[in-house]
């Protein structure tokens, strides 16, 4: 992998689970590691869900391998949360392609 093209910043979070004030479980993210990383595909689809007309904004990344990665985590790129997909590796645990799609509130 070039370190020329991993020209971003991403984070890999990792959900926790806390107790607010009242008493109610609450879920938080938190960032355990920052890596450099390729944006290799950024699109947005439009389709027909439910009541109405949606857009899905998916994105492909390539970064370096990091053992601790799994599928419930997500990625945090320019402010936006991404759900981790699909994970492939690249060589022999020289690298990492996370096929992402865009968190919606």
């Amino acid at each position: 992998m070039k370190s020329g093209k991993m020209r971003h910043v991403i984070e890999a979070q990792r959900a926790t689970a806390t107790i607010n004030d009242a008493g109610t479980p609450e879920e938080a993210w938190t960032t355990f590691a920052t890596l450099r990383a390729e944006l290799v595909q950024r699109s947005t689809e439009e389709f027909l869900r439910g009541p109405g007309e949606t857009s899905e904004t998916t994105v492909v990344f390539r970064t370096r391998y990091l053992a601790d990665l799994q599928d419930e985590d997500r990625i945090l790129f320019d402010g936006l949360g991404f759900d981790i997909e699909e994970m492939v590796e690249l060589g022999h645990r020289q690298g990492l392609e996370l096929r992402c799609r865009e968190v919606r509130p």
